[in-house]
């Protein structure tokens, strides 16, 4: 990446979200704050439910040439019109979904903390390699990613990055000649402004 360049904001929706209100919070975000792509994270398994989301938010970003993509529903992929598929197991059936479903179609894959997944993954197929959490927590496995992984990658690997998982200001800040992404979704659902929250950290990039 070039030092001029900073790292994008790639959005990720709420895991649970209200269709009464949500899209129009979510078209006021991406006409406030440059958003590269979107993310729909939903914890339900619910078909319809998942269905009249995608089709609510794929309006909105549409509308704005964002590209939306699912988290694990492969599947639901060319059933919705959506852009792709964001795999939470290290892109273990990537190779297979990349014949399937084309090139046209976005592959990321989401590889915890492992550079050994990554590699896979992005010799597998994908358009991105997504690495997390920047913070240990108590939840996962406890391991958070090393910024030399980081590092690492963006110098010997063709494959964008994406870091997630507890990003503040700080580390922004200190991760953004590394990474070709920022994911960012709980840091700011949770608190009462987003939008607020969200251009405060999209302001740390580039230190």
């Amino acid at each position: 990446m070039g030092t001029q360049e900073l790292p994008q904001i790639y959005l990720v929706t709420p895991s649970i979200l209200d269709l009464e209100t949500y899209p129009v919070q979510l078209a006021q975000i991406l006409d406030t704050v440059d958003i590269a792509c979107l993310r729909l994270g939903l914890s339900s398994t619910d078909e319809d439910e998942i269905a009249r989301t995608a089709d609510a938010l794929r309006d909105v970003a549409h509308a704005r040439d964002i590209m939306l993509v699912i988290e694990r529903h492969a599947l639901m992929v060319d059933r919705l019109g959506l852009d792709g598929v964001h795999l939470t197991d290290g892109g273990r059936n990537l190779r297979q979904l990349r014949k399937d479903m084309g090139n046209d179609i976005i592959l990321g894959a989401f590889c915890n903390t492992s550079r050994h997944e990554g590699i896979g993954a992005g010799e597998a197929g994908a358009d991105y390699v997504s690495f997390g959490p920047v913070v240990a927590s108590t939840l996962g496995d406890g391991n958070q990613v090393d910024p030399e992984l980081l590092s690492w990658w963006s110098e010997m690997i063709e494959v964008p990055v994406v870091v997630e998982g507890g990003l503040t200001q700080g580390i922004i800040r200190n991760l953004s000649n590394k990474v070709d992404f920022f994911a960012i979704g709980p840091e700011i659902w949770s608190t009462e402004d987003p939008l607020a929250s969200l251009q405060a950290l999209a302001s740390a990039r580039g230190g």
